[in-house]
């Protein structure tokens, strides 16, 4: 089975006061159809740049990213931009990824003007079925950003990133900016969403529970590299690598976080 995303020896190197240091160092990786692959690393372990590399928001200096087959980095620009329409981004902070001046229904439609033809009462009609998809009632359509709470402009970011039916979301710390009791219903939504639209997620987090709960494997990063990955009941009942045993036993681990993990109900999940 051919992997829906597949990273090959991924290399991102930055110069900093004239010296090159990598960000990103020979990371390969693969995710599968209906997969969510969870990353995770302390800051500043490449986890970002990696899946920004991944679909060429930033070019990565060396290596190969395929999305459903294509070498993205063999396409045009024009081809790059129409194979992006299959992916999706959920960013860390939902309030700054909004711009401002913009109200809910442009905000969620402005993916669809790009990479679809509806317009219309048909784009109206797609907005209002993207806001109720992630929990949002109509009346949110005319609000602005800052009339919304941090959870409901990430949910304005999740039907952005649903709009153009994608096949992979990348959720770059989509619950770390958010009140506790906000990132469950985050996360419950995200696992719904995953099941409904048979979606892959490529999810870059620093919380082991969060990661433990949404994923189906895992890699750990650290200084750029790719130390550890596998199954994820694996890695976190028997990790190989010390980096990730130091990770686990520094995971506060607390009784909410558990039950987090262990609920088999998505819907009744308290943090």
């Amino acid at each position: 089975m051919t992997a829906l995303l597949q990273l090959d020896n991924i290399v991102k190197t930055f110069r900093k006061q004239g010296k090159a240091f990598h960000a990103v160092d020979g990371v390969s990786l693969a995710i599968e159809s209906g997969q969510t692959f969870g990353l995770v690393g302390e800051s500043g372990s490449g986890k970002s740049t990696l899946a920004r590399c991944a679909l060429r928001l930033i070019p990565p200096t060396s290596g190969t990213s395929q999305l459903d087959g294509q070498d993205l980095g063999a396409l045009s620009r024009s081809q790059l931009r129409r194979a992006r329409a299959g992916t999706g981004m959920v960013f860390q902070n939902p309030v700054a990824a909004l711009n401002p001046r913009m109200r809910v229904q442009a905000l969620v439609a402005e993916p669809l003007i790009t990479h679809t033809r509806l317009r219309g009462p048909a784009l109206q009609a797609r907005v209002g079925e993207l806001l109720d998809r992630v929990g949002l009632a109509a009346e949110h359509a005319q609000r602005l950003p800052h009339q919304l709470s941090g959870g409901q402009c990430q949910r304005v970011g999740i039907a952005r990133a649903l709009a153009t039916n994608p096949k992979l979301i990348v959720l770059d710390e989509p619950t770390s900016a958010l009140d506790v009791s906000v990132q469950a219903q985050i996360l419950n939504l995200l696992r719904e969403l995953r099941e409904q639209h048979e979606l892959s997620y490529l999810l870059i987090s620093h919380d082991l529970e969060v990661v433990r709960y949404m994923s189906d494997y895992v890699g750990v990063m650290r200084q750029g590299q790719l130390v550890e990955e596998g199954p994820t009941a694996d890695v976190f009942a028997k990790p190989r690598h010390d980096y990730t045993r130091e990770l686990l036993d520094a995971s506060p681990g607390s009784r909410h976080n558990h039950q987090l993990v262990a609920s088999a109900e998505p819907v009744t999940i308290q943090l």
